[in-house]
């Protein structure tokens, strides 16, 4: 299936004649705005992409190129007509498209799972399918959005002035081909916008709606809409499988961390590394034993718990997210485990030695790699009901082994660990037995 995206408008509220960046070009975190839009969709399963240019088009052509470097293939149309209504950018599509096709606004982004679903809809070849929110969030602007009343399962009407409405139009459509012959006859009637077109199609009742179901989209036309988008994006980075620690302590800073970095030259893989070297660092720290190592082992371990959560949140922002990388975090982490515990049962040992200690330190790290085992089983669980069940994971381990070091206890921290993990390792082990 193909999509068409329209990105030949002039972006004035955005300030793009004065800045000379078409809007489409405009960074939402790190990547240009047509870009996020392209990502999202390739996300849900677009491979072909038809991408109508106007005004300063040679610049978005240019940074997107032929699209080989995304995995994807986008083809270039001009619409030299870009001051008049975007129905005239549709139009120019028109020779490329041969089946249904998604349409999507170059300044709208969205959460992948609505093209999914769109993709999945049945309509005629005279049809059309608008994806619609019925309950907009807090940051839609809607005083500028087109409102959309509803009636027996069809769209009615739409317009920006609607006084009744029953939601907003997200920008993004499932079009058949035959769309072309009514754009044509509600231009020809000098009514030029994606807007006309719809409600002329509203007016055949062949115009249908599908819930966007609460999923994000937005549409960016002013510094403030981008300012709330980059904001709603962030607040999506935490996950439902996120442990307490993770949600309150440490993704409140790791966030802050990745917004700086997902602007810089820096790959996720590279963020795991240096996450990996900070904790080995705190393994030598905890193995020295004293008490000033200790604290500044203890520290290290929180400061690389927090860095652990950066290369994840890159990887999202940039749409870099792979098996590969999932896994290679997955093992350094466990490397990073096994040395941080290792440099605690050293640094005891300088001071108390003994068989005993070897084995809770032995205990105490097969509890943490089988937490760490059972946790992808018990993830799912947790994603399956919404994260709702509580969750013991690697996060609040940090941040219980920063806590010991700062209070010079970790000979009652290695117990606590040993006894800790195995018991929530059993726990998932029963919780589980009928998944």
């Amino acid at each position: 299936m193909k999509a068409v995206v329209l990105a030949a408008g002039l972006g004035r509220r955005i300030g793009a004649p004065e800045s000379g960046v078409p809007k489409p070009l405009r960074k939402v975190l790190g990547l240009p705005l047509i870009k996020r839009v392209i990502l999202s969709a390739r996300e849900a399963g677009i491979r072909e992409f038809i991408v109508v240019t106007g005004y300063l088009g040679e610049k978005i052509r240019e940074n997107l190129g032929e699209g080989r470097s995304l995995d994807i293939k986008i083809t270039y149309v001009e619409n030299r007509q870009w001051e008049r209504g975007n129905g005239l950018s549709l139009l120019r599509a028109r020779d490329y498209i041969d089946d249904r096709f998604i349409l999507l606004m170059g300044d709208h982004l969205f959460d992948p799972e609505i093209i999914k679903d769109l993709k999945e809809a049945a309509i005629k070849d005279d049809e059309v399918l608008l994806v619609v929110d019925t309950e907009p969030a807090s940051y839609i602007d809607l005083q500028d959005a087109t409102k959309v009343r509803l009636e027996e399962g069809r769209i009615k009407e739409l317009g920006k002035g609607l006084r009744e409405y029953d939601g907003v139009d997200c920008g993004i459509f499932l079009c058949g081909k035959d769309i072309f012959r009514t754009l044509q006859e509600e231009i020809d009637r000098g009514r030029e916008t994606i807007t006309d077109t719809m409600n002329g199609l509203a007016r055949k009742n062949r115009l249908f709606f599908c819930d966007s179901r609460g999923r994000f989209w937005i549409d960016i036309d002013t510094e403030e809409a981008l300012k709330r988008a980059e904001e709603t994006i962030l607040k999506g980075l935490i996950k439902p499988t996120d442990g307490i620690v993770s949600k309150y302590l440490n993704r409140p800073i790791s966030i802050r961390i990745s917004r700086w970095l997902v602007e810089r030259e820096i790959s996720p893989n590279m963020i795991t590394f240096i996450s990996f070297l900070v904790s080995v660092v705190s393994a030598i720290f905890l193995s020295l034993g004293n008490y000033v190592s200790t604290i500044a082992g203890g520290i290290l371990v929180q400061i690389s718990s927090i860095i652990d959560g950066c290369d994840g949140e890159v990887a999202r922002l940039r749409f870099q997210s792979s098996e590969y990388g999932a896994w290679f975090d997955s093992v350094l982490d466990r490397y990073a485990d096994g040395l941080i515990i290792l440099g605690m049962v050293i640094g005891l040992h300088r001071y108390n030695g003994g068989i005993t200690l070897w084995v809770y330190g032995y205990l105490a790290l097969m509890g943490t790699l089988l937490t760490s085992y059972t946790a992808m089983k018990y993830d799912a669980l947790i994603r399956a009901e919404g994260g709702t069940r509580w969750r013991f994971g690697r996060d609040t381990r940090m941040l219980m082994i920063m806590t010991g070091a700062l209070l010079n206890e970790m000979y009652y921290l290695l117990i606590t660990l040993m006894v800790v993990t195995n018991l929530v390792t059993l726990r998932r082990l029963y919780i589980l037995r009928g998944a």
